[in-house]
């Protein structure tokens, strides 16, 4: 079963893609914003090629838990991509998943150029992805 994962912003949308079986997931492509409006012909086309099972969008909440501005963007998001696509969505905490993008994304690829808004976007989503898998897995 396939999961896809957004990491929603006002300037890309990070995505990144993941198996269910084999707990293995990897960054796409991100998707940018044309005048803060979400290119839904993007995100359609990504979702027509990957047919995920269901969908992960990175909440974004203060370090305390509590909701930030950002929230209600990500909420209205998640509204749209759900009437737009059926595909059963599941919001997942995201806090600090950009610092640690741009750490690691620092260290393999050695210094300030790779930390393109477009990748630092999708890593974000491949962490969110990969806390959501491992939380699932160790429910147990």
């Amino acid at each position: 079963m396939l999961i896809m994962c957004f990491d929603y912003g006002t300037k890309n949308i990070g995505v990144s893609i993941g198996q269910l079986i084999t707990h293995t997931s990897y960054p796409l492509k991100s998707i940018q914003m044309f005048k803060k409006k979400i290119n839904w012909i993007a995100i359609n086309k990504i979702i027509n090629e990957w047919k995920p099972a269901k969908i992960i969008v990175g909440n974004p909440l203060n370090m305390n838990g509590n909701k930030q501005k950002m929230n209600f963007l990500v909420n209205e998001f998640v509204k749209l991509l759900y009437k737009k696509t059926k595909i059963p969505i599941i919001l997942h905490d995201e806090r600090l998943t950009t610092v640690e993008a741009k750490h690691i994304l620092f260290n393999e690829k050695k210094g300030f150029k790779s930390l393109s808004k477009n990748m630092v976007n999708s890593v974000s989503s491949l962490i969110i992805l990969n806390s959501w898998l491992y939380q699932l897995t160790n429910k147990k």
